[in-house]
């Protein structure tokens, strides 16, 4: 789905620099009391609590207000273990809820303010790590209902997805220099159009994400590359 454009909010540099640690030193203040997730290397999909990432609209001027994308960890959707990851800024408010195992990454559900989109059964949007490669294509049909936060049940249809590794390439973003996946995603429904027919995205291992399926190109993240220079 693309990404909102709504004005910039002055609240997004606070977000920014709690996502990303890149905030210059402040005068000293009284302490609160909080907590915080020790950061880790990235697995392959990138999962571990507290990972975060900034992007910006491809084409856009630099220097805009960036959204932000973070990983909260593990919660339940629907009853399900899952680990659920939240997109903000520019007044934009989007949590997934997601599942990754030995057969790749698997979508259950996304909540926006007042709706969750549920799908069963789970959407697969990447592939097993050690599937990837030029021509590779998979595809797949869920069903997909839309909820309301009292219960009601707002809309239900189908949703058929197909996916295809076009190539790799190296790009850069103001985020850095990676070696990435295009990968061209195709998507109909039955439910009023939920996602944007086609979109390409780039996917780079231990990274996640440099280009969304909504345009999007990474600007900064809160964790290192692997060791040995790879991403």
């Amino acid at each position: 789905m693309p990404a909102p454009r709504f004005p910039r909010a002055a609240v997004l540099a606070g977000a920014l620099c709690a996502a990303l640690g890149s905030c210059a030193p402040q005068a000293t203040t009284p302490g609160t009391v909080q907590s915080s997730t020790p950061l880790t290397r990235a697995s392959f999909y990138p999962q571990e609590t507290g990972l975060a990432w900034a992007y910006l609209p491809e084409g856009e001027v630099a220097g805009g207000a960036p959204y932000v994308v973070q990983n909260l960890g593990p919660t339940l959707f629907g009853g399900e273990a899952v680990s659920a990851t939240r997109m903000t800024g520019r007044g934009a408010d989007q949590t997934w809820y997601r599942v990754t195992d030995a057969q790749g990454v698997k979508l259950l559900g996304i909540r926006k303010p007042g709706v969750t989109v549920r799908l069963q059964p789970a959407w697969l949007e990447y592939p097993a790590p050690d599937a990837w490669r030029a021509g590779l294509t998979w595809q797949g049909q869920s069903q997909v209902s839309l909820v309301a936060d009292d219960g009601t049940v707002k809309g239900s249809g189908t949703l058929s997805y197909s996916y295809l590794v076009q190539e790799r390439r190296t790009v850069s973003t103001p985020g850095g220099r990676f070696d990435v996946w295009v990968v061209t995603r195709q998507i109909s429904d039955t439910v009023g159009g939920l996602f944007p027919a086609t979109q390409q995205l780039w996917f780079t291992p231990f990274v996640g994400e440099v280009r969304t399926p909504e345009g999007l190109l990474l600007t900064e993240r809160n964790f290192a590359p692997r060791s040995g220079g790879q991403p």
